[in-house]
């Protein structure tokens, strides 16, 4: 949250926390304060041990996720974050292995209207799973890649232009002239 402020009165108006605001107690509050929006992203576990934790069991990877997301949202309300203040992102290569990246890929409309249509953030930029299916081993030669999972999201959400809001993508230009 000490950086989120310094961020924040530097005249940021958004805060993307990898852990939906679950590692700090004064993150929500801190995001609240200043009257910000905030990326609210799925994660199990830590970075260091989050890969160890990609068993989705119950009713599958996007119902466990919009419902962790949701329950992040929730929490982010009650800080006094309102919706309309929150950005959604299923966390992408977060505690997910490869087919649960596709999954959520090939539905991520779904996933979006599961959650009441708040604006989602997608970031898969450069992210191992491209790799994995493209077989290219080096992150910064996976530009077509991420290309193409950005115009999958944004072609099976319901509504392409809202189904996501925000591609976050290391060749900006590239992507851009893709989308």
């Amino acid at each position: 949250a000490i950086v989120a402020e310094a961020a924040l009165k530097s005249g940021a108006d958004i805060v993307n926390d990898v852990s939906g605001g679950t590692f700090d107690p004064e993150m929500l509050p801190t995001v609240s304060k200043f009257r910000a929006t905030m990326v609210l992203m799925h994660m199990r576990g830590t970075p260091e041990n989050m890969q160890t934790m990609t068993e989705y069991e119950k009713q599958g990877v996007v119902h466990e996720v919009a419902s962790e997301l949701r329950e992040r949202s929730k929490e982010a309300e009650k800080a006094g974050i309102h919706r309309w203040q929150q950005v959604l992102d299923p966390g992408i290569g977060f505690a997910k292995d490869l087919n649960a990246n596709l999954i959520l890929l090939k539905h991520y409309g779904k996933l979006q209207s599961m959650l009441g249509h708040i604006p989602f953030l997608l970031g898969t930029s450069r992210k191992g799973f491209i790799g994995k299916v493209t077989g290219e081993t080096v992150a910064k030669d996976r530009d077509y890649g991420t290309l193409a999972s950005c115009i999958a999201a944004m072609s099976l959400a319901k509504n392409p232009v809202s189904g996501v809001s925000i591609l976050r993508v290391h060749n900006v230009k590239g992507i851009k002239q893709g989308v």
